[in-house]
């Protein structure tokens, strides 16, 4: 198997030579492209800061902020196995104007929201859009570029993640009494969005089978999937954590420092750490960066565990500092080494193959870490939670290692 995935990672095919036009063309469609994407994942990440208020407001306990986190990531997974390749058919612009659509329809409903149901439904019409954008905006980096679009589709997710509760942290502390500004600035960018979309040419090439891709299944191209097992267990572990932070991190930010200001801020210091990870490894071997940050993953777990026993919010942020690092290059490099043998027509149906192992692992895990604290406490429940990660994250090693010197002979 590990012979059969080298062999299958360096096929790569040889991209031609463009005119300058289309080279400047496609650079500029793949950076609007990217801050679509960032901004739906920012628009993912924005309530985070805020649960902390609706707990107090609605009287939430730690169990329905979950439950609410859990809608939306149910719905994400639901519309993954169902439109997750339909722009491999119609085109990637009708499925990404119809995702910004219901997106910018979710930040009516959390301007409007009053209680844990109308939270609850404006999470779930968020994951539906966030679903179908994230496997087409995917699929459409590809597109336009085949070296740089496994760079994009890693760094957008992790600076969305991080600008979103950033963003909705300064902006509560500039106006705590309107909770909802971070909506209407994200409604306003997706009107913009909308508009611009029209000046990017079409990237994905149409085919039939429209509806019949609506069937609910996970499409993976029998030359992706033995890199797909390789990786999905770290798939599991980076993306299981960032799915904590963004459910669990504030209460466990009061719970060790005693404090909730900022509280979004944990998320952010846990997705920036990642971004310049990134960029430093991505010119590194495929399986030496994800081996390097599934390594950086177990440690910083650790170390976060290590602040909860102790009550030190400086090395729980120093954990968390540690586990953004490998974060962001563990997952890249599962990403780079997933899509190096897809081809072009598989694209959208691949990255919500990967983006459904992903949002599980988001879901899952941390309605589980939930239901546990609200039995055992918060304590136990990020050990066994922390623990599940740094196991994850150390599956793949060997096999990992065993790829480096085949790779570089």
């Amino acid at each position: 198997m590990p012979h059969e995935l080298s062999q299958q990672t360096v096929r790569v095919s040889p991209i031609p030579v463009r005119p300058h036009r289309q080279v400047t063309r496609d650079r500029n469609a793949a950076v609007f492209l990217s801050v679509v994407l960032v901004t739906f994942l920012a628009a993912s990440s924005a309530p985070t800061p805020l649960y902390h208020e609706y707990q107090m407001r609605w009287h939430l306990t730690s169990g329905a902020i979950t439950l609410i986190y859990g809608a939306y990531c149910l719905s994400v997974l639901a519309s993954l196995l169902t439109v997750g390749a339909l722009s491999d058919h119609v085109g990637r612009r009708p499925v990404i104007w119809g995702s910004l659509a219901l997106e910018a329809l979710s930040m009516l409903l959390f301007l409007q929201a009053d209680g844990m149901t109308s939270l609850v439904v404006a999470r779930t019409l968020q994951g539906l859009a966030t679903g179908a954008a994230t496997s087409s905006l995917g699929a459409a980096l590809l597109d336009v570029t085949e070296r740089g679009g496994a760079l994009f589709v890693s760094v957008a997710p992790l600076v969305g993640m991080a600008s979103g509760t950033l963003v909705t942290s300064v902006l509560l502390d500039l106006w705590p009494a309107r909770t909802g500004v971070v909506y209407a600035v994200l409604l306003a960018a997706m009107a913009a969005q909308v508009v611009g979309l029209l000046f990017v040419p079409e990237p994905g090439a149409r085919r039939p089978g429209a509806l019949r891709s609506l069937r609910p299944r996970v499409r993976t191209p029998r030359s992706t999937r033995p890199a797909l097992m390789l990786t999905a267990p770290v798939f599991v572990a980076v993306w299981a954590l960032g799915g904590f932070y963004l459910s669990l991190g504030p209460d466990l930010i009061q719970r060790v420092t005693g404090s909730s200001v900022s509280n979004g801020l944990i998320v952010s210091v846990l997705t920036a750490c990642a971004v310049p990870a990134v960029l430093l490894t991505r010119q590194a071997a495929a399986e030496r960066t994800a081996l390097g940050g599934s390594l950086l993953v177990a440690c910083g777990v650790g170390v976060t565990l290590v602040a909860v026993h102790i009550d030190s919010g400086a090395v729980l942020y120093s954990g968390t500092a540690i586990a953004g690092l490998g974060f962001g290059p563990a997952f890249q490099g599962g990403v780079r080494l997933v899509t190096a043998t897809a081809d072009a027509t598989e694209r959208a149906g691949l990255m919500a193959a990967v983006y459904t192992i992903t949002y599980l692992a988001m879901c899952v895990p941390v309605l589980a870490a939930g239901i546990l604290a609200g039995r055992y406490g918060l304590v136990r429940s990020t050990e066994l939670f922390g623990l599940l990660v740094m196991g994850l994250s150390l599956a793949p090693l060997a096999r990992l290692r065993k790829l480096i010197p085949e790779r570089a002979s």
